[in-house]
């Protein structure tokens, strides 16, 4: 039968309210400002918008607020779970304070991180979290000072001007070199790419200074490709090739992708490891633990990184005298099979030759 009522596929706040026989301004502190409502207030509004499919609208809430209840995470590679890591951190802060996370990955492309700040900024997100590449640090700043709350992990603000998590990158890679050393390795050699960026340089200068901590020990740093599998798996074969007396025979690989093909051409190549060439990674990600020969790491604390991040930004939103700062976490040496040899006597073998070969 027809009506002159019009239509609507969706229910709106004003609905919400009278089903459950409060205000607009109470439906709105139910979704928005929880805790200073009733909890028996709070039910029936809760009811009121399960029974209707309410769904605010993030659009109209920008426009009245100026910014969604949204933050946005912008990783430097998702294929190392050190950034998923942090972006569970940040995820477990924003649930508990009411906001929602979307993740994005830059793939250490500057232009894409550029891509996706801008689209978090033009969708009004609150804040962002990002991981950046150290080229961009010009526009995340102007971004910032332009009013867009940014709050960095993994690499500080240079200019001090916002809020920042970060490791102690040195301090990893000087743990890493001097386990080894401490180990009797002596020839040892620092492996991975993009010595561009600021993490890679801080872990090398620091296996540079355990190294010259201990009399009789040699140092080298090998460059790469890259910092993932196939990048260890070509400078692995580089290094069965060299003469035994040639090889290192301790290595610090720039991460445990890089560490995992590493340590797969060199047992391909039929060089044991540790007994030959011990290994030690950095970020303690899947490729660490899931690898035939479980690689010992210097693990960064990824979830805490994302935590205190999500503190600092959610502080940042709040205002009540915010003061930005850089906060710096402790890394930790985690002992596996790539440099200790266990007692097994299954890992760290060559593989066996296929089948009549």
């Amino acid at each position: 039968m027809a009506t002159d009522r019009p239509q609507r596929d969706k229910p709106l706040m004003e609905d919400v309210a009278r089903l459950a026989g409060v205000s607009r301004g109470t439906v709105s502190n139910v979704l928005n400002n929880p805790a200073i409502v009733s909890p028996d207030t709070r039910e029936r509004v809760l009811r009121a918008i399960e029974e209707l499919g309410f769904v605010r609208n993030q659009v109209a809430l920008a426009l009245a607020s100026g910014r969604t209840r949204t933050i946005g995470y912008v990783g430097t590679d998702l294929a190392n779970s050190y950034f998923l890591d942090i972006a569970r951190g940040i995820e477990e802060r924003a649930d508990e304070s009411g906001y929602r996370v979307v993740l994005a990955n830059s793939d250490v492309d500057a232009a894409k991180q550029r891509g996706y700040l801008e689209l978090f900024d033009e969708s009004r997100f609150a804040g962002v979290i990002v991981a950046p590449l150290e080229a961009t640090h010009d526009e995340v700043g102007h971004r910032h000072r332009a009013g867009f709350p940014i709050v960095r992990v993994n690499l500080a603000d240079p200019r001090g001007e916002g809020c920042a998590v970060v490791v102690d990158e040195e301090h990893s890679g000087y743990l890493a070199a001097r386990h080894l050393l401490d180990l009797g390795r002596r020839r040892l050699v620092f492996a991975g790419g993009f010595p561009s960026l600021s993490a890679v340089r801080s872990r090398l200068h620091g296996a540079e200074r355990a190294a010259a901590e201990v009399a009789g020990a040699g140092f080298a740093a090998i460059g790469a490709t890259g910092l993932r599998v196939p990048a260890g798996l070509a400078l692995g074969r580089e290094l069965a090739a060299l003469a035994p007396h040639e090889r290192p025979d301790g290595v610090v690989a720039v991460s445990d992708a890089f560490a995992a093909g590493l340590i797969q051409s060199l047992l391909s190549a039929g060089i044991r490891v540790p007994d030959e060439v011990a290994v030690v990674g950095h970020d303690d990600n899947t490729f660490a633990t899931e690898h035939v020969l479980p690689i010992s790491t210097v693990s960064q604390p990824g979830v805490e990184m994302g935590r205190v991040a999500a503190d600092l930004l959610l502080e940042e939103l709040a205002g009540d005298g915010h003061a930005h700062r850089t906060v710096v976490l402790e890394s930790r040496l985690i002992v596996r099979s790539s440099s200790v040899a266990d007692d097994s006597g299954v890992h760290g073998t060559p593989f066996p030759e296929p089948a009549g070969a």
